[in-house]
C-alpha cells in the first residue's frame, strides 16, 4: 500500500460490535451456568426444621391455599391420577405417550421449562394427546432454598417457555424435591404458600403404599424406572380409570391458552437458550482445542528448536562443504526522525568485524537532525542521502539504486549490531540457493516491565519461530532490523515494494515465490528498541498485523504453486492464519469463559488447566532462553504477560482484521525513538551510557574486551 493513499481513518466503531458481543456471551454464559445452578444454586434441599402445619397433614396431595387456609384434597376411590417429573425426555417422554395411548389413560406431566423450551415438539404432543402439564419450575431449583430472584425466575420461565413451546400456561405446580405432602416442611412449606399466591395449585403425591383402588396420585420419574412402574399399575384391574389432576378433581383442564405476545414472548426465550447451549457448547470446543493447539505449538517450537540445533552441530552427509563469505557488503539504513539512535547505529556497524562493507543512510525527509548527525560521522565508508519523505520502501529503493555491492543487508536506524553480526549474517548467502537471511533480533530497552514482555515475546515468539520456520524451509518474515539479501535477487522481483505496511513480509514472501530460499542465521544477533509505551506498542503492532494480512491477501495464490513458492504458501500461510489470526480472533470468548469457569463452575479444575498450560509455556520459554543465551530470571514476568500483554495482543488482531475487512487503508505510524536499543546501556553506567546513546565515536565507547565480558557476563552473546 502506498503511503500517499493511506489516509483514511482506521474504523473504530468495531469496538462497539465487539462489546455488544462480549456482552451476548456473558449473557449467555450466565443464563445458561443459571440453569445448570452454575450460579445462584438452589439444588440441596435442607433437612426439616419443622413439620407441615396441622390442617393439612392429612395425607392428601392437593393444597390450595385461600383466605381461609389451606385446603386438601384427594383422588375419589379407583381413581389414579398418573404424574410423572422431569422433561420432556426425547427418550422416554415419546414412551410413555405410547404406552398411555394403548391403555387409552391420561395423565399429568411436570416438566422442567428448560427441557419444554428444548424440545417444544414433545411438550405440544402431550398436550394434543390430551394430556396435562405441570410445572417443575424451569431448571429443577429448590424453591425453598433458592434466593427471590431465582424464585421468582423458576415459575416466570416456566410458564413462558410453554407459551412458546406450547402456546399454553399452567397453574399446577410440583416443588422438586418433593413427594408426599409431609415433605413440603420446613422451608418448602413458605415456598408453597408464596406460590399459591400467585394462583398455583401445589400437587404432592400420595404415599408409595397407599392402595390404587382407594384413589391416588402417583409419582413417576420419565426413566426405565417410572416406566415400569406406570405400566405395572396400568394393569391393576382395580382401578376403574387412569385420568388428569384435573379430571380426577372433575373440573375443566388447568391449561389455559396464551395470547399470541406471549407466544412470541415464549419462543425468544426458546431462541436464546438454544443460543446460549449453542455457544457453551462451541466455547467448550474451542477452548479445548485453543488449549491443545497452544500447547502443540509450544511444543513443536522446542522440537523444531532442537533439531535446528542439531542441523548447526552435526555434518550432515551430503551437505556441501562452502565457502567463507567474504565479499563486499551494502548496508542500507533508512532513516526518518531517527536523531535519538541514528549514530549508535552506524557506529555498531563501522566496528562490524566484516572486512568490507559500505553504508549507506537514506534520510527520508526527516524533520530533526538525523541527516546532520549521520554526516557528521567522518569515515569514508558512510554515505548520506537525502530524499522528500516517501516512506521506508522508497527508501530502501533509493538505496538499492546506490549500492555498489552484490550483497545488500537492510538495517532499521534503531539497530545495534554485535560486532560479528555482519559477518554472520552473509555466511548462508554462500549457498547459490539462498536469496535472503534473516537475523536474530533481540530488545535492548528491557529494562520496565513492558520492555521484558517484549523481550520474551522476540525469543519465545520470533526467533524461535525462525528457528521453527529454517526447519520447515518456509521463514515467512526478514526483519527490517537485520536481513542480508541478494542484490540481483531483489531485483528481480521488483525491489522493495510499497504495497503493503509489512515491507520486509511482502518482499520475504515474493522470494520464496521467485524461487529463493529464506534462512535464518541465529549467531547474527542485532538489538532493536521496541516501544517503551502501551500506545506506540499498539500503533506498531497493529501496523505489523495489517501489513501481514496485506501480505498474505497478495501471496494467497502461493498455496496453489509448486517448487519453493508452493511449498512456502501451503505450510506458513496456514500457519499464520490458524495461530497468528483465528486463534487470537476466538481469544476473548476463550478468556470470558474461563473467567466463568473460576467464578461459578470448578476455580480448581480452571487453576489446574491454566498452570498446566503456563508451565509448558515456561518450559518452551526457558529453553528458548538457553539457546539465545539469555538469563533465565525474566521468566517471572510471564504469569503476567498472561493478564495484560496477551490481551492487548489480540485486540490489536481484532482492529487490524476489521480494517482489513471494511477495506480502510492504514497509514503509516512512526515510533518515537528514544537511543536505548544498546545492550550496553543494560550494563553501563548513566553516564557512559548516554555518551554511547548519543553517538560517541568507537574510540570514546567501553572496549571491546570489556564490552565482551559484559555480554559473558549477562550470558547473552550465542
Amino acid at each position: 500500500m502506498r503511503r500517499g493513499s493511506a489516509v483514511r481513518r482506521p474504523p473504530r466503531g468495531h469496538w462497539i460490535v465487539l462489546l455488544l458481543v462480549l456482552l451476548v456471551v456473558t449473557v449467555a454464559l450466565l443464563f445458561e451456568g443459571w440453569t445448570t445452578h452454575q450460579v445462584d444454586a438452589a439444588r440441596t434441599k435442607p433437612p426439616c426444621t419443622r413439620p407441615i402445619p396441622r390442617e393439612a397433614d392429612d395425607g392428601k396431595p392437593l393444597l390450595r391455599f385461600g383466605p381461609n387456609g389451606v385446603a386438601t384434597a384427594a383422588m375419589p376411590p379407583r381413581t389414579v391420577a398418573l404424574t410423572f417429573d422431569g422433561g420432556p425426555d426425547p427418550v422416554w417422554t415419546p414412551r410413555l405417550l405410547d404406552l398411555l395411548r394403548r391403555h387409552h389413560a391420561r395423565a399429568t406431566f411436570f416438566v422442567y421449562g428448560k427441557d419444554a423450551a428444548r424440545h417444544p415438539g414433545l411438550l405440544r404432543r402431550i398436550v394434543r394427546e390430551g394430556h396435562e402439564i405441570g410445572s417443575y419450575t424451569y431448571s429443577g431449583g429448590d424453591l425453598g432454598v433458592a434466593s427471590p430472584l431465582r424464585a421468582r425466575l423458576e415459575l416466570s420461565l416456566t410458564q413462558t417457555a410453554l407459551a412458546g413451546a406450547a402456546g399454553v400456561n399452567t397453574s399446577l405446580l410440583r416443588l422438586p424435591h418433593t413427594t408426599a405432602a409431609d415433605t413440603l416442611c420446613g422451608v418448602q412449606w413458605p415456598a408453597a404458600k408464596r406460590a399459591a399466591d400467585q394462583g398455583y395449585l401445589v400437587v404432592a403425591s400420595d404415599r408409595k403404599d397407599r392402595d390404587p383402588a382407594r384413589g391416588v396420585v402417583t409419582q413417576h420419574s420419565q426413566t426405565d424406572l417410572g416406566f415400569r412402574e406406570a405400566e405395572e399399575l396400568l394393569r391393576d384391574r382395580d382401578v376403574k380409570w387412569f385420568t388428569t389432576v384435573s379430571g380426577g378433581l372433575g373440573r375443566p383442564s388447568f391449561l389455559e391458552e396464551v395470547p399470541v405476545a406471549e407466544e412470541v414472548k415464549g419462543e425468544g426465550l426458546i431462541w436464546s437458550q438454544r443460543l446460549g447451549h449453542g455457544l457453551l457448547t462451541v466455547m467448550v470446543w474451542t477452548l479445548t482445542l485453543t488449549g491443545v493447539l497452544g500447547v502443540l505449538r509450544m511444543l513443536l517450537f522446542a522440537l523444531f528448536a532442537r533439531l535446528h540445533v542439531r542441523r548447526l552441530h552435526r555434518y550432515r552427509p551430503g551437505a556441501p562443504r562452502l565457502r567463507e563469505v567474504r565479499d563486499p557488503v551494502t548496508v542500507l539504513v533508512p532513516a526518518y526522525n531517527e536523531e535519538a539512535g541514528i549514530a549508535s547505529t552506524v557506529y555498531s556497524l563501522l566496528a562490524s568485524t566484516h572486512p568490507h562493507f559500505q553504508i549507506i543512510v537514506i534520510d527520508d525527509g526527516s524533520t530533526d537532525a538525523t541527516a546532520d548527525i549521520a554526516e557528521d560521522i567522518d569515515d569514508p565508508r558512510v554515505t548520506v542521502i537525502r530524499q522528500p519523505n516517501g516512506g521506508k520502501p522508497s527508501a530502501l529503493n533509493t538505496g538499492l539504486a546506490h549500492a555498489r555491492y552484490d550483497i545488500v543487508v537492510m538495517v532499521d536506524a534503531d539497530t545495534i549490531f554485535e560486532p560479528e553480526a555482519l559477518a554472520r549474517l552473509v555466511q548462508p548467502l554462500a549457498h547459490p540457493a539462498v536469496g535472503a537471511v534473516s537475523g536474530n533480533t533481540k530488545v535492548g530497552n528491557r529494562r520496565r516491565l513492558l520492555g521484558k514482555w517484549q523481550h520474551l515475546e522476540y525469543v519465545l515468539g520470533f526467533n524461535l519461530d525462525r528457528r521453527m520456520f529454517e526447519v520447515l524451509e518456509c521463514m515467512p518474515t526478514v526483519p527490517g532490523a537485520i536481513g542480508a539479501f541478494r542484490r540481483d535477487a531483489l531485483m528481480g522481483v521488483g525491489g522493495v515494494s510499497d504495497e503493503t505496511l509489512a515491507e520486509d513480509t511482502d518482499l520475504t514472501m515474493a522470494l520464496w515465490r521467485a524461487g529463493w530460499r529464506v534462512v535464518y542465521e541465529e549467531s547474527a544477533v542485532a538489538w532493536t528498541e521496541v516501544p517503551s509505551t502501551v500506545r506506540q506498542l499498539w500503533r506498531q503492532r497493529y501496523r505489523w498485523c495489517y501489513g501481514t494480512l496485506q501480505s498474505m491477501w497478495k501471496h494467497r495464490r502461493a498455496v496453489t504453486e509448486v517448487g519453493p513458492g508452493g511449498r512456502f504458501g501451503r505450510r506458513v500461510l496456514v500457519y499464520v492464519t490458524l495461530f497468528q489470526i483465528v486463534l487470537p480472533l476466538c481469544a476473548p470468548v476463550v478468556d470470558m469463559f474461563a473467567l466463568f469457569g473460576v467464578l461459578f463452575r470448578d476455580p480448581v479444575e480452571a487453576g489446574l488447566v491454566w498452570f498446566g498450560f503456563l508451565a509448558v509455556q515456561v518450559f518452551t520459554a526457558a529453553y528458548a532462553l538457553r539457546l539465545d543465551r539469555e538469563r533465565l530470571r525474566v521468566l517471572w514476568v510471564l504469569p503476567l504477560q498472561q493478564f495484560v500483554y496477551r490481551q492487548l495482543m489480540y485486540l490489536v488482531v481484532i482492529h487490524s482484521v476489521t480494517t482489513a475487512l471494511l477495506g480502510t487503508r492504514l497509514k503509516w505510524h512512526s515510533m518515537k525513538r528514544t537511543g536505548t536499543a544498546d545492550p550496553y546501556l543494560l550494563e553501563t553506567p548513566p553516564a557512559e551510557a548516554s555518551a554511547r546513546a548519543f553517538g560517541a565515536p568507537p574510540d570514546e565507547l567501553p572496549s571491546r574486551e570489556r564490552a565482551s565480558d559484559l555480554e559473558h557476563d549477562r550470558g547473552s552473546r550465542p
